[in-house]
């Protein structure tokens, strides 16, 4: 007969997995989200300038562009993520301490040849206790990087750099 708080055990694990898939599934949105809202907002100012290039002249001058489509509550939350959408060129000191030391870290396993790091691995290393909180709080940071595009997770719990950030190589 299993024990109640076993039972309990296995329900907080798979709530928490849950709610690990919904964060990786928001993120990913998110991301996506603020790239459609950056390319609308271009088409709509390209659309303005080529209106002020085709339109007469006038003696008052040039018409004034219209206003920019307000930015969305997802988009300001996106503008000050510490965790930008990666892409080729992006500095690593466009992020936090947190995230840095965790690309760093997986950098010199990846320049070492190692294999990937499990979160529970990188908060040894780190020098943090590996009780749940800490490790827990490595492992939802190595996913928003993994949303992100700057880490892939070839097994579950297991974290590399992505191969495009790994050729970066310090994301300068």
């Amino acid at each position: 007969m299993p024990s109640v708080v076993g039972l309990l055990e296995q329900r907080e694990l798979a709530a928490r997995r849950r709610v690990d898939e919904l964060r990786e599934e928001a993120d990913r949105v998110q991301a996506e989200l603020a790239v459609a809202e950056q390319d609308w907002k271009e088409w709509a100012v390209a659309r303005a300038r080529v209106g002020e290039v085709l339109a007469p002249a006038d003696e008052t001058g040039p018409e004034p562009l219209p206003p920019l489509p307000p930015l969305s509550k997802a988009t300001a939350a996106k503008v000050k993520s510490q965790v930008p959408v990666w892409c080729p060129g992006l500095a690593w000191s466009e992020l936090s301490v947190d995230y840095q030391r965790i690309l760093q870290a997986l950098a010199d396993r990846h320049r070492l040849r190692q294999g990937p790091l499990t979160c529970q691995e990188m908060a040894a290393l780190f020098g943090l206790d590996a009780v749940p909180a800490k490790v827990e709080g490595l492992r939802s940071k190595a996913k928003r990087l993994v949303a992100r595009g700057r880490l892939v997770e070839p097994q579950s719990g297991r974290f590399m750099l992505s191969a495009g950030a790994a050729g970066q190589d310090g994301g300068s």
